[in-house]
């Protein structure tokens, strides 16, 4: 019982002395927590975010001294340049210090949590452009086929079209990652560290991304290696090279689709659009879990998924040849 008012005494004096710690030490401690969890990208993203926008405005102050309104004026003078999704992500990210703080037994509250209702929303999100029927996907890929772009470039649009993945797994897709091209089985197995995932799952070779291939995508790698004058024992470095080891441009499928006729109705991530709600239709909700499975979503039903991994694969498989079917003739 004796030892009890020492313990308050030394809690205070802890809690005392972590108020009067600066906000901006606070947070790179934050940050430095994190960043294992982090790509080096966002973790880039969202110090310079602090640096730019929350440090100059209250890093100095002591963090138990940031009020509501402190952080309000910080976020009004974002607000005023009209920049209102990184309003809302730098809230999130000063809200995310003061969670830590509170961990830490530095502060009692999160200030930041209710700034939210006294800011502008942005406006909703849209979705990309995409097409929802099978005539108009076929019947853009054969217009692609009319402009006068480099081959390489329309390869990839059909790949594309053909994989349903993300666009900057196609402009880094290495012949490496093709298994069995002349076999009965071919596969394209997309590395977890060129997926869309957080970055301790990049690290896992079991996040890697299983592509089966149709006759169709079989057939046109068969084509960009004939044009590189790959054979079946010098088959490395980019699949769609567009000279000297570069990838093909970020934007440049995306021109493909604007002069082929379909600006503002189609853009190149809108193949997953595309293959979903087609493919969804076809199946009439029966094997949603493989097409999720096929765009690399994360299965509803995770149990499900961890077994019988060979049938997976083969229902995948079937499913990306009946959208080649349906999609390109051969």
């Amino acid at each position: 019982m004796r030892t009890a008012p020492r313990r308050r005494a030394s809690l205070l004096a802890v809690r005392q002395t972590g108020q009067a710690r600066a906000f901006e030490h606070v947070a790179r401690q934050w940050h430095t927590h994190m960043r294992l969890r982090w790509t080096d990208v966002h973790a880039g993203d969202v110090l310079a975010s602090l640096e730019r926008d929350v440090f100059p405005a209250i890093g100095a102050m002591p963090i138990g001294a940031v009020t509501v309104p402190v952080i309000l004026n910080a976020l009004r003078a974002i607000e005023e340049r009209g920049s209102l999704v990184t309003t809302g992500r730098v809230r999130q990210r000063i809200s995310a210090v003061f969670a830590y703080a509170m961990a830490e037994d530095l502060v009692d509250q999160d200030p930041a949590a209710i700034v939210s209702r006294a800011l502008t929303p942005p406006a909703p999100a849209q979705h990309h452009p995409a097409l929802l029927e099978i005539e108009d996907a076929r019947a853009l890929l054969a217009a692609a086929e009319l402009v006068d772009v480099a081959p390489i470039v329309k390869l990839a649009s059909r790949f594309l079209a053909l994989t349903a993945v993300r666009f900057a797994a196609v402009r880094g897709a290495r012949w490496e990652e093709i298994e069995d091209l002349d076999g009965a089985a071919p596969l394209w197995r997309v590395p977890a560290a060129r997926m869309k995932l957080a970055a301790a799952k990049k690290l896992d070779a079991k996040n890697d991304h299983a592509v089966p291939l149709s006759r169709q995508a079989v057939a046109l790698l068969r084509e960009v290696r004939a044009i590189m004058h790959q054979d079946d024992a010098n088959m490395h470095g980019l699949i769609f090279d567009c000279g000297a080891g570069r990838m093909i441009g970020e934007k440049s499928i995306g021109t493909l689709y604007d002069r082929a006729g379909f600006e503002g109705r189609h853009v190149p991530h809108g193949w997953r659009a595309t293959f979903s709600t087609l493919m969804n239709e076809k199946a009439q909700g029966a094997d949603g879990d493989v097409v999720e499975r096929a765009l690399a979503h994360t299965p509803k039903d995770k149990v499900k998924a961890a077994y019988d991994r060979s049938a997976q694969l083969q229902r995948l498989r079937d499913l990306f040849q009946e959208w080649a079917d349906l999609l390109v003739d051969i």
